[in-house]
């Protein structure tokens, strides 16, 4: 009965982690393959556009301007080793609540997403923009976004939680 249920569970964190890689590999593939670097193209009026960069820096770019050797290790050696102990923590730690479990499957999702871009591109394919006049963000992915739900999931499950005992799931 346990491993029926380990299974499911592995099977559930697996899942939702390629579902997060795939659509942000997806929409990364649709945006190379269909628009030109630095179009600019209206998906709600001028709220979201879409455009393309490729970023080789982390976060805005942040890191870009590293030697190529120490940006390889920042942006895709270490964040790909510690995804993975991330990965295997989450399978077989057992005692962590379902909303924990979902966000850090959507960070994962989202980390291994920009991995696989770093990796065969060098750098990772940006396209989103969100400018509502006071609040502006930079280019962006669907990554970042899994990642963002991911943090925000574990911030708020957090919050909520903080002066509760842990319920095991």
């Amino acid at each position: 009965m346990f491993r029926k249920i380990r299974l499911s569970r592995t099977i559930f964190i697996l899942s939702l982690v390629i579902i997060n890689v795939g659509c942000d590999q997806v929409s990364k593939s649709i945006v190379r393959e269909r628009v030109e670097y630095h179009d600019y193209i209206e998906v709600i009026q001028d709220y979201m556009t879409l455009t393309k960069v490729e970023n080789s820096g982390a976060f805005l770019g942040m890191g870009s301007d590293l030697h190529p050797g120490l940006r390889t290790i920042v942006m895709l050696i270490l964040p790909a080793i510690a995804l993975t102990i991330m990965l295997f923590l989450l399978i077989y730690k057992t005692s962590l609540p379902s909303a924990m479990i979902i966000g850090i499957c959507f960070m994962l999702g989202g980390g291994i997403g920009n991995i696989i871009d770093r990796f065969r591109y060098g750098a990772v394919t940006d396209f989103l923009h969100i400018d509502l006049g006071l609040f502006q963000t930079g280019i962006f992915n669907l990554a970042d976004v899994s990642i963002m739900i991911g943090a925000s999931m574990l911030f708020i499950y957090t919050l909520v939680h903080k002066n509760k005992p842990e319920q095991q799931t």
